[in-house]
């Protein structure tokens, strides 16, 4: 085998770090140099909150504009999107020539997907180039359809008709919550992330022969997806979570954690009093924030279902907020006997801690390979990006959870919260399925991971046909 160095490049946000920074372990692991390169707020965020990166070497990083307080999705999108791709091309071509005059030339960039202009770096460099698609291969199928003469089907003038479908090659029967959020007129403050995807579609479409592109899942979930997109040849590597979890050849291997891990371990300790599968685990992602009246809904919902909770309520940076939201917390006296509310936890020690016994998640990605990998039921609370997609497919397609449902207003109410929470903790025959199937999907997670696993398989073919 060719003596690979790839280089890999991330977007500085903790969902798109984690599965990067996991690609580079597995890399390391089977004999590749790595070297990772992102932007100066989310290295800082690396060195300070995560576990073992023995092998990874980080170039020095490049600005984003927004070095000291990092980037909020509030904050100017051109101007952001503008600094990243100047600084980091730059930056990128600066690795590239470095490492070939220090005698280890870059063999391979690894991109995500809201950074096409990669690959024209590299083509630039005379270097090959992969991109590190970090959602199910059902949504890159779905926007190669809207940019590719679906448009005028899938742009929906009133995408809460609960009558309107569509149904696409190779994917299930989807209506308008269903799809990413970037097919709606109404989030056109994202517009630049619109245009982003549209030009990675377009890269991807004028690339010389079908591109191969690496996707964070495994070939038993999206059996179809992966392969309707005859243009594409979509490699599934996944899930890209620490091997601790998985095919515990690494017991070491960690994600983020770090000094936060100190100020909250506490909780683990409470998981481990409670009874086996008994206890409910609240999370929407590090980015999401619901309004007081939403969170309050959540609250009773939780209250009714007389059940333990751990629920994760992030720390704001704004103290007024902090303030309003932690006097209807801390007022609710019950909330603290019922259960545990946290700033911050370590989602795959708890996801596979044995009180766990159901998920309530906003449907990130990353949250739902780390529920189908430690085998826990989800309430599926998708608000944005691809969560929708998402929440689909675990909810129809997987069938290991249900979907919360809201009113007229937006709001999912407390009854809406305590009716899905009891059918998947339910004794009835609908929650011991939710259970056995979300079994079944964690055993065929650990299977493609481990040492001649699908994904084991697919990683280490893709670097032997890299060329040197």
């Amino acid at each position: 085998m060719v003596h690979h160095h790839f280089l890999l490049l991330t977007f500085p946000a903790q969902g798109h770090i984690n599965p990067c920074l996991q690609l580079g372990k597995r890399l390391i692991r089977i004999g590749v140099h790595v070297t990772f390169v992102t932007t100066v707020s989310a290295q800082r965020l690396i060195s300070r909150n995560t576990g073992t990166l023995d092998g990874l070497k980080f170039a020095d990083a490049f600005s984003d504009g927004y070095d000291d307080q990092g980037f909020e999705f509030g904050d100017d999108m051109s101007h952001f999107f503008s600094e990243i791709r100047s600084n980091g091309s730059q930056r990128l071509r600066e690795i590239i020539a470095t490492s070939s005059d220090e005698g280890r030339p870059v063999t391979c960039l690894v991109y995500n997907l809201l950074f096409p202009w990669a690959a024209r770096v590299a083509r630039d460099c005379h270097i090959p180039s992969t991109l590190l698609w970090i959602q199910p291969a059902a949504v890159l199928d779905i926007y190669y359809y809207y940019f590719n003469g679906y448009d005028e089907n899938v742009m929906l003038k009133n995408h809460n008709d609960p009558s309107w479908s569509i149904k696409l090659p190779g994917l299930p029967l989807l209506n308008g919550r269903d799809l990413p959020f970037a097919m709606f007129p109404s989030t056109s403050k994202f517009n630049s992330i619109v245009c982003l995807l549209k030009e990675l579609v377009q890269t991807l479409d004028d690339a010389e022969s079908n591109p191969k592109i690496l996707v964070n899942t495994f070939d038993a979930i999206e059996p179809e997806a992966l392969t309707v997109i005859e243009k594409y040849d979509l490699t599934a590597i996944g899930p890209l979570i620490p091997s601790a979890f998985l095919d515990g050849r690494d017991p070491f291997d960690t994600s983020f954690g770090g000094d936060l891990f100190q100020k909250t371990k506490d909780y683990t300790q409470w998981l481990s009093s409670k009874p086996e599968s008994s206890v409910i685990y609240i999370s929407f992602g590090s980015i999401l924030n619901f309004p007081k009246s939403q969170m309050e809904e959540i609250a009773r919902g939780l209250l009714e279902t007389r059940r333990p909770f751990l629920w994760v309520v992030r720390e704001k940076e704004n103290k007024d907020e902090e303030k309003e939201e932690e006097d209807w917390l801390r007022c609710m006296e019950e909330l603290e006997q019922q259960g545990n509310i946290v700033p911050w936890c370590s989602q795959l020690d708890v996801l596979s801690h044995p009180s766990l016994g159901c998920f309530v998640t906003h449907c990130g990605w990353n949250s739902t390979l780390e529920s189908l990998a430690s085998g826990v039921p989800v309430v599926a609370f998708p608000h944005w990006s691809d969560q929708g997609t998402n929440a689909t497919m675990m909810v129809d397609v997987w069938k290991i959870g249900v979907r919360v449902g809201k009113n007229e207003v937006g709001i999912v109410e407390s009854d809406e919260v305590k009716r899905c929470i009891e059918k998947v903790m339910g004794a009835e025959e609908g929650g011991e399925e939710l259970r056995r199937n979300a079994k079944k999907w964690k055993d065929l997670a650990r299977e493609a991971v481990k040492e001649g696993g699908s994904s084991d398989k697919n990683l280490k073919a893709f670097v032997e046909e890299v060329e040197g």
